[in-house]
């Protein structure tokens, strides 16, 4: 009787050890630290690969966010160009 009890205690412990393990990582992952002055020591605790993921997403972020500004300037000089047309 006690050994079943103890057998369910451990494998009760184990689950919960590893929800909150699984939970513990996906916290970790989703950390947005940008890299500044002020956050200097944040930024050197993380890992090599920590990192380079989050400058790989910077980076692509500002990609993302250069391209979309480039088409909006496009577009803008279309209507210019469209509108000069029309008024000669």
């Amino acid at each position: 009787m006690k050994i079943v009890l103890f057998v369910s205690l451990l494998v009760m412990f184990s689950f919960i050890f590893l929800k909150f393990y699984k939970y513990k990582k996906a916290l970790k992952k989703n950390k947005d630290i940008t890299f500044n002055k002020g956050n200097l020591y944040e930024w050197m605790d993380l890992t090599k690969k920590e990192r380079f993921n989050l400058s790989k997403n910077d980076s692509n972020s500002y990609f993302k966010k250069r391209k979309s500004l480039l088409n909006e300037i496009r577009k803008e000089y279309q209507n210019i160009s469209k509108n000069d047309k029309k008024s000669l």
